[in-house]
C-alpha cells in the first residue's frame, strides 16, 4: 500500500510539473504574441497610408468614428483592422473630439498624423477673391460660381441680403471688400458676403479717421462713392490719388466730376460696351455730365488703396485726365491742355 501511494505522489508530481511548464509555455506564447502584437500596432500607427500623390478624406457632419474608420476602408487608404484605429484614437484621446470637414491626406501621411489633423480641425480651406472693380451684380455671380459652396442667395434680392446682414437700410453696391477670404466645406455664400460687409465697414470706418483735415465730403458713404469712381478710373496703384485730387477739387469748385464709369454704371444692363455721346447726354442719376456732386450711390467695389486715396486726395491744380492707352492718364490743369492731350492719346493726332 505504500508502495501504492508513493506511486501516486510521484504521479501527481509528475502532472504538476507538466502543468507549470505548459502555464510557462503560455505565458511566454501570449507574451511574444502580445509583443508581436504591440509591434505591428506600433508599426501602424507610424507607417503612411496607401495614399497616391494626394487624396482628400471629407468627413460629413455628425460622423462616429466608425463611420470615419470605414471611409478610410473604402477609399483604400488603410485595411488595418478596427481594433488598430480605436486602439489609436484612445491613446491620444481624441476617439471623440473628431472634426467634419475636408482634409488634405498627401503622401506620406500616417494614420497618427491624420487623427491629429482631424483632431484639430485642420480642414481644407478654400480661396475666393472678390476683385477690386467689381460691381455688386458681378460678385453674386462669381459666388453662384464657386463649387462647394453653399449657395443660398439665388433666391434673395438685394435688400433681402442686406437685410439678412442687419443693414436693410444700405444699398449693397460697394459695400463689400475686394480681399481674398477664406472657407471651409458647409460654409454658404452668405458666410462670404458678412465676411467682406464686415471687412468693409472696419476698412472704412479707419479710411475715415484718416482723412485729410480739407476733404470735401460730408460722411463715410460718401468717401465710399468717391471711392468706386476712383477705383473704376484706374488700375495703377500711384495714380489713385491723383485722380482722386481731381474729382476732390471739382467738387470743391461746384463742377461736374463728368467721369464715364459713373454713366456706364447708370445705364445698366443696357450697356453694349459703347459709351456714345447721346449716352453722356441722357440724364440718370449717375450721369455725372448731366448732374453735379456725387452720385446716389458707390458704382464698383472698392479696394482699401481707393479708400485710401479718396480721403487722402493727392495735392495740386489739375482738374482734367485723359487715358492715354497704356493704363496710365494724362493730367491738365486747364481746358486747353486737357483738350491737347485728348487730340494726342485719344484721337491720334498732334495739336
Amino acid at each position: 500500500m505504500a508502495e501504492r501511494q508513493h506511486k501516486r505522489k510521484q504521479a501527481e508530481t509528475s502532472h504538476g510539473r507538466a502543468l507549470r511548464v505548459f502555464l510557462l509555455f503560455l505565458l511566454v506564447a501570449a507574451a511574444l504574441g502580445g509583443g508581436l502584437l504591440w509591434h505591428d500596432w506600433s508599426r501602424f500607427a507610424d507607417t503612411p497610408l496607401q495614399i497616391g500623390d494626394e487624396a482628400v478624406l471629407d468627413v460629413p457632419s455628425g460622423a462616429s468614428f466608425a463611420a470615419i474608420r470605414r471611409q478610410i476602408r473604402t477609399a483604400g487608404y488603410s485595411e488595418a483592422p478596427d481594433l488598430y484605429w480605436r486602439a489609436l484614437a484612445q491613446r491620444m484621446g481624441v476617439a471623440a473630439r473628431l472634426h467634419a470637414g475636408e482634409y488634405a491626406v498627401p503622401r506620406g501621411t500616417t494614420p497618427r498624423v491624420l487623427l491629429q489633423r482631424m483632431a484639430a480641425g485642420d480642414v481644407i480651406k478654400h480661396r475666393f477673391t472678390i476683385v477690386e472693380g467689381w460691381t455688386f451684380r458681378q460678385l453674386r455671380l462669381a459666388l453662384a460660381r464657386e463649387a462647394g459652396l453653399q449657395q443660398t442667395l439665388s433666391a434673395r434680392s438685394d435688400p433681402e441680403i442686406m437685410r439678412e446682414l442687419g443693414a436693410a437700410a444700405e444699398h449693397p453696391e460697394g459695400r463689400f471688400l475686394p480681399e481674398t477670404y477664406f472657407w471651409t466645406r458647409g460654409d454658404s455664400d452668405m458666410d462670404l458676403l458678412r465676411q467682406a460687409y464686415q471687412a468693409l465697414r472696419r476698412a472704412l470706418d479707419q479710411s475715415w479717421a484718416a482723412r485729410s483735415a480739407d476733404l470735401p465730403l460730408d460722411s463715410p458713404y460718401q468717401a465710399l462713392i468717391l471711392a468706386s469712381i476712383v477705383e473704376r478710373e484706374t488700375g495703377k496703384g500711384d495714380e489713385r490719388p491723383l485722380i482722386a485730387g481731381v474729382f476732390a477739387r471739382r467738387l470743391r469748385l461746384g463742377m461736374k466730376l463728368q467721369t464715364d464709369p459713373t454713366v456706364i454704371y447708370g445705364l445698366g444692363a443696357g450697356f453694349d460696351g459703347n459709351l456714345r455721346r447721346r449716352d453722356l447726354d441722357t440724364d440718370t442719376p449717375y450721369n455725372t455730365y448731366t448732374r453735379t456732386g456725387l452720385p446716389p450711390t458707390p458704382i464698383a467695389l472698392p479696394g482699401v488703396a481707393a479708400l485710401r486715396a479718396a480721403v487722402q486726395p493727392a495735392a495740386g491744380n489739375a482738374l482734367y485726365f485723359v487715358a492715354r492707352g497704356d493704363g496710365s492718364h494724362e493730367f491738365s490743369a486747364d481746358l486747353d491742355a486737357h483738350n491737347r492731350a485728348v487730340a494726342r492719346y485719344q484721337l491720334r493726332r498732334t495739336p
